[in-house]
């Protein structure tokens, strides 16, 4: 008995040593257990990096309210920080509160000489889209380069000590949990599971919105959905020159040969009828940052998969004599933001359609796509014989902008993704609200953008001839008013998820809306309003309107066109 009680108490002194030894893990253990919970849940969870995701933060944050990004970028605010410099702008008077904010700090930033860096700030000029760029009045700039507002949405997150995770893929399957209508929780591919009261889908996919089961369209729908003008197919409405126009181009690999097979990026489904809806996807490219200031240029390269027999058509319409290719503007310090510009461009026609509710893999093999081809093109401007040889010489002066981009070989994060999903919300947005044929009554924020579509097929006329369809470009007579309802599902449908970016509006309306400087007004309108939800605990389809318009009002956001 003796020996069992002294093996006994040796081995209950190993045990109390050892629990001690282990308390400061297991207390650790506890702590980073806490820590990662309170991490992890917050009054509003925001899904999606874009400009609008940092607008809504930061008045959460105004507002008293704990805020959690959770994106899968890695570099923050969307198509403003990736490329698109040279802003969309209409009329600058309508743009208020943070989004205003925003141009004031780029002004603020250009005001300093050192900021200059490849020519000097007088030598820039006063040039912008629809408007000056530099406003002086207003202290307000409209042009800037993507790593100085990349740094101002990262400044706004660090003054307002806003928490971001990134690189955070939503379980588009299984990640979003549901109980009576309301999301309780998002859970991402790497098992992550934030809690929260209010959720946001700031996305230019509205990925969050689909996974939550809320109703949206993709595509064109056809006029008499909504009784709109400007809606559907328009074959032979030519807004811009970005159409072959009467050029009279063969589609054909043997010109005037329908037998010998059709050109690449030529489709050969009918084009539907006028006004009628459809699936298609207006184009995507990407805003690249450009330079000819020497020592900042880095080179157009020849991609390796570089075949020639891609740009065929675009060998036709030089020859037939259009020469179009930088498109964008003059952005500051000898750079240039590039966009799309004449019949054959960087909008990659066609090639984008199933983007919007592909998996991730179907979606990096469609940006793999257009990175390609893109670079296909800027390789084939300079260096095919079909091209004049002033503009190959021209071109060769240009390249990629060394000091942006400079973790992803100078090429932009983002693919400006024009559209995607819509919501189909509590109000549609249509051509009659944009135009001023209808009120709207619930105003949370005004565009004034026009009603701007680029193509949406490249098909072959009955003619025999290669056409494009879809680019648009409608004026409304004066800023017009969004409604509350654009961010909001249907009650039925989610009582907790505002929607800022693929709101509910048609196609066309949606061409207007869709401009940067919109969405960061609607993000702020969105946190508005979900942090009185919270705050009165109520769901926020409960928010009364005119507590919402005083605060919109009380901080900066402009509803009325006066």
């Amino acid at each position: 008995m003796m020996k069992c009680s002294s093996s006994f108490n040796a081995i209950s002194n190993n045990l109390v040593r050892f629990l001690l030894l282990m308390l400061p893990i297991l207390l650790m253990c506890a702590c980073d257990s806490n820590e990662k919970e309170e991490d992890f849940d917050a009054d509003v969870i925001i899904y999606g990096g874009t400009s609008a995701a940092i607008t809504t933060a930061v008045q959460l944050e105004k507002m008293n309210k704990s805020v959690l990004i959770v994106c899968p970028e890695k570099h923050i605010g969307g198509l403003s920080a990736s490329g698109l410099g040279f802003t969309d702008l209409g009329n600058k008077e309508v743009i208020g509160g943070i989004s205003k904010e925003f141009y004031h700090r780029v002004y603020n930033h250009y005001r300093d000489k050192d900021a200059w860096k490849w020519q000097p700030r007088d030598e820039y000029g006063n040039v912008g889209q629809g408007t000056t760029a530099i406003d002086d009045s207003l202290k307000t700039m409209w042009t800037f380069e993507p790593h100085v507002a990349e740094n101002i949405f990262e400044n706004l997150v660090e003054e307002h000590d806003i928490k971001i995770l990134r690189d955070k893929w939503l379980d588009r399957e299984n990640g979003v949990k549901m109980e009576d209508g309301n999301i309780v929780s998002i859970t991402m591919l790497d098992g992550e599971t934030y809690t929260g009261k209010v959720f946001i889908d700031a996305t230019y996919e509205g990925d969050l919105m689909a996974a939550a089961g809320v109703n949206y369209h993709v595509g064109r729908e056809a006029n008499s959905v909504y009784d709109e003008q400007w809606n559907g197919v328009q074959k032979g409405v030519f807004h811009h020159s970005h159409n072959f126009g009467d050029l009279n181009i063969s589609p054909y690999v043997i010109p005037g040969d329908s037998t010998s097979g059709v050109l690449p990026r030529i489709s050969t489904a009918p084009p539907g009828e006028q006004g009628s809806g459809d699936k298609r996807v207006q184009a995507y490219n990407y805003r690249l940052c450009t330079t000819n200031a020497e020592g900042n240029v880095v080179p157009f390269e020849k991609p390796e998969n570089y075949d020639p027999a891609e740009y065929e058509l675009l060998r036709r319409v030089f020859k037939a004599g259009r020469h179009a290719m930088f498109g964008g503007g003059k952005i500051p310090n000898k750079k240039r933001d590039v966009n799309n510009v004449g019949p054959f461009s960087s909008d990659n026609i066609g090639m984008n359609y199933d983007y919007p509710e592909a998996s991730y893999e179907e979606r990096e093999k469609i940006l793999e796509e257009h990175i390609n081809y893109h670079k296909g093109l800027l390789y084939f401007w300079g260096h095919d014989e079909s091209v004049p040889e002033n503009l190959r010489d021209n071109i060769n002066k240009w390249g990629l902008a060394k000091d942006e981009f400079v973790d992803n070989d100078h090429w932009p994060y983002q693919i400006y993704v024009r559209e995607a999903r819509r919501m189909v919300g509590e109000f549609v947005m249509t051509d009659n609200e944009i135009l001023g044929k209808k009120e709207v009554s619930q105003p949370i924020g005004m565009g004034s953008y026009a009603m701007d579509s680029h193509n949406v097929q490249r098909y072959i006329t009955k003619e025999g001839y290669v056409q494009n369809e879809g680019d648009l470009g409608i004026d409304p007579d004066q800023p017009y008013q969004i409604h509350l309802g654009t961010i909001l599902p249907k009650q039925e449908e989610c009582k907790n998820l505002i929607v800022p970016v693929a709101v509910s509006s048609s196609h066309i309306a949606f061409g207007s809306i869709r401009m940067e400087p919109v969405f960061m007004i609607l993000g702020q309108s969105a946190g508005t309003l979900a942090a009185l939800a919270v705050n009165d605990e109520v769901g926020i389809h409960e928010v009364p309107y005119e507590q919402l318009k005083d605060k919109l009002i009380e901080d900066g956001q402009i509803l009325e066109y006066k």
